[in-house]
């Protein structure tokens, strides 16, 4: 079960610790390791929320993993979860390190989402669009390819939805149908 507070209370910690430490740019790419690890391997996020599987022979398993990937610091913060029992938040608690992470340097998310893959050229037009209209600082692109938006895009970026999907269009019009103001209302 997603447990969103205790994810940021223990993102927060290994934040401070990585910036006491001096490490923060190393510690986000293990984190960026892990969440990537996480997102391509569905059996290593079941072996870490199974109740059947015994926390030594997760330990084990995480270990022989990321022993040679991340450095010293997540490598015993890993340790540190499976001791308190909390490897299976480990997913939620890498996207609250990013977020965290994120803030303190100032990145923006921005999703773009379009009905087809968009090049390069296009993607570099909307970051500096969304720089130019929006005033963010340093943007971090994210495009996801949605057939059923038919055309157009849905950009997201601060909460913020800018939606001129041909999908929604249709949306709107069939609504519109269904509504239709021409046609006496009997009351």
């Amino acid at each position: 079960m997603p447990n969103p507070r205790l994810a940021a209370r223990y993102a927060k910690s290994l934040i401070d610790l990585a910036v006491e430490k001096g490490q923060l740019e190393e510690i986000y790419k293990d984190m960026l390791y892990l969440q990537k690890l996480c997102k391509s391997s569905r059996e290593f996020v079941n072996l870490l929320r199974s109740p059947v599987i015994k926390a030594d022979k997760k330990e084990h398993i995480i270990d022989t993993i990321t022993k040679s990937a991340v450095s010293s610091i997540t490598f015993a913060f890993n340790k540190l979860l499976v001791a308190k029992g909390r490897e299976s938040d480990l997913p939620e608690i890498i996207n609250a390190f990013i977020e965290q992470y994120n803030e303190i340097k100032g990145i923006h998310k921005v999703k773009l989402t379009t009905a087809v893959p968009v090049s390069d050229e296009v993607k570099r037009a909307i970051v500096d669009k969304t720089i130019k209209e929006a005033g963010l600082n340093n943007v971090e692109l994210e495009t996801v390819v949605n057939e059923k938006l038919i055309g157009g895009f849905v950009l997201e970026f601060n909460n913020n939805l800018v939606d001129a999907s041909i999908l929604s269009d249709l949306k709107e019009l069939k609504k519109q149908f269904t509504g239709n103001v021409y046609i006496q209302q009997i009351r």
